[in-house]
């Protein structure tokens, strides 16, 4: 058997939601039925502050002229489809357009910048191409990303690569199709962000995402009647089919970081926002941003973070907010191949968690109902089968793998992958997230941070969130970072600091003599003596947040201690 015939059966939540199966395209209709006049989107004019939105009977009645406009081209079910359009109504109708058909789109991150966005469409296999003028020169100057593609459609002025137009596609006046969908079907294609490898695609299926819109409606209350603000796009569509309505801020969705928060305040008062989610790079400037100036936001009764993880005392200034308007903020844990793996209210992680927390790592709470987590005993090599698995003992260290109608089964197009990331358990399949954590006696997961950060020193292995959160509790530190330089088996600790805005370079002998008094008063951090300066660490592209370890440890090892050369380019901001 290859791993791209891993087996796997839904299990029974799946097999409930293939009964009930609603597609996409199905919900969209009766969100448009139930509610039609009511904004499904609302959007920001360029270049102005005002908003203009379009209703779910104006996004269904488009999204259906797409559909059959892309049928019309040879756009059919299961159809993989590539789509380079920015956020905006127009690719939200574009994308219900190919979801009303069972057609696959092929969502990839533009800030992982080009080299790898290629790659990533070469590993696709896609048949067909939707894009801004821009990305159609990208496909035209290199074919060889993009070999097997048959239909392309241009979404602006087309010049000279032929193929239709989405505003001649959206004259199609013919009723488009509406095929049989099964739950294993495919519903998405999304590549992770490669920040801690290659980036890789992940499968989604019907019936995985209609197991996380019961999820959403089960564990964060999510309804028709919520005001989503939308800072990620997978999130956004999970509110629209829920039919909540959706505010698209104007922001760089790949420097979600450089938001400005009197804008996001704003843009929640303006329309009454009650829920959104936020990466921790968000998140922080906005939670300064509410409690310094003391604005309220009175409608916003959730905030989830997720994408990292995230300083209490963020969790702890959007309580304060929140708690005025008896709202709720839920830290969340998961990644692209499985969302949401864990949650914990912040109410629990402040009150409960915190106090027995230092040197811990870091809680991330429960797993969400349907998702059966486990820890194991961390190995570099694939693991072929679940008999050949070493189940971590209580409270100990290992590699978190998750299963459950949600978590995607496999990788498109790369066999190693699927190798080294799954392990088949009979009709099971096991998802190995490459995240090190442990379970306590009350079944909380704490997160300790990635397999391949962790400092493999010739006294044992050291694990980065756990050193990192006793560190990070200096005032005057925004943030560090444990790496290793030297061989594994070999390897010196290295604390990268990253102070706070505004701290001036004379303080740092003063910091880091408090750092290493710090690191004295506790059991994992109690080795760590060699602290080095860095004026801005390297982060992911998708929630610019999520440390680079591997490119602090190379100029760890490129710095003497206590050096601070030149800032290194950045895959993110921060």
């Amino acid at each position: 058997m290859t791993t791209e015939e891993l087996p796997g059966r839904p299990g029974v939540a799946a097999v409930e939601a293939r009964r009930a199966l609603v597609s996409p395209g199905d919900r969209l209709r009766a969100n448009a039925a139930a509610f039609g006049d009511k904004p499904a989107l609302v959007f920001p004019v360029a270049g102005t502050r005002e908003h203009r939105s379009r209703t779910f009977a104006e996004l269904d009645a488009e999204s259906d002229r797409y559909a059959a406009g892309f049928a019309s081209r040879g756009i059919a079910s299961g159809t993989r489809t590539v789509v380079m359009m920015p956020v905006g109504p127009d690719l939200f109708a574009v994308i219900f357009g190919l979801l009303k058909l069972g057609a696959v789109p092929v969502i990839v991150d533009p800030g992982m910048g080009l080299r790898r966005m290629l790659r990533c469409y070469r590993a696709a296999g896609a048949r067909a191409f939707i894009g801004v003028p821009a990305a159609q020169a990208i496909r035209v100057l290199r074919p060889d990303a993009f070999a097997g593609i048959r239909t392309v459609v241009t979404a602006g002025r087309r010049w000279c690569w032929g193929g239709a137009t989405l505003s001649g596609l959206a004259a199609t006046a013919a009723a488009p199709p509406r095929p049989a969908i099964e739950a294993d079907d495919l519903v998405m294609i999304s590549f992770t962000s490669g920040s801690t490898g290659s980036a890789k695609g992940v499968e989604s299926t019907h019936g995985a995402l209609a197991e996380m819109i019961r999820q959403a409606a089960t564990h964060y209350r999510h309804a028709p009647s919520d005001v989503c603000l939308v800072t990620s796009l997978s999130f956004a569509f999970l509110h629209l089919l829920t039919g909540a309505t959706c505010v698209v801020p104007e922001i760089d969705f790949a420097r979600v970081a450089d938001t400005e928060p009197a804008m996001i305040t704003d843009l929640v008062r303006r329309y009454a926002v009650t829920a959104m989610f936020g990466s921790p790079a968000l998140l922080d400037p906005l939670a300064r941003h509410l409690d310094g100036t003391g604005e309220q936001v009175p409608t916003l009764r959730l905030v989830v973070s997720g994408g990292a993880p995230v300083a209490n005392e963020v969790v702890a200034r959007l309580r304060r907010v929140l708690a005025a308007q008896q709202g709720r903020m839920h830290v969340t844990y998961g990644a692209t191949e499985a969302v949401p793996i864990a949650s914990i209210e912040a109410g629990e992680l402040l009150d409960e968690v915190r106090p027995a927390g230092h040197g811990g790592g870091t809680c991330v709470g429960r797993p969400v109902d349907g998702v059966d987590l486990r820890v194991i005993r961390p190995t570099d090599g694939p693991i072929p089968d679940w008999s050949a698995v070493r189940p971590a003992g209580p409270d100990e260290i290992g590699e978190i793998v998750v299963s459950g109608p949600t978590v995607s089964r496999r990788y498109v197009g790369s066999a190693a992958a699927n190798a080294h990331a799954k392990i088949v358990e009979a009709e099971r399949i096991w998802h190995r997230t490459g995240d090190l954590g442990r379970v306590d006696e009350q079944g909380r997961v704490w997160f300790a941070g990635r397999r391949s950060d962790v400092v493999r020193t010739a006294d044992g292995p050291l694990y980065p969130v756990p050193c990192e959160t006793v560190l990070d509790e200096h005032p005057a530190v925004r943030r560090t970072a444990l790496v290793g330089v030297g061989d594994p088996g070999r390897q010196q600790p290295v604390v990268c600091v990253e102070l706070r805005e505004g701290v001036p370079a004379t303080q740092r002998p003063r910091i880091e003599r408090e750092l290493r008094e710090l690191a004295q008063r506790h059991e994992a951090t109690r080795n760590l003596t060699d602290f080095r300066f860095h004026p801005a660490f390297p982060v992911d592209v998708r929630h610019n947040a999520k440390i680079d370890h591997g490119r602090l440890a190379a100029w760890a090892a490129r710095t003497r201690t206590g050096g601070t050369p030149g800032r290194p380019r950045r895959s993110g901001t921060a």
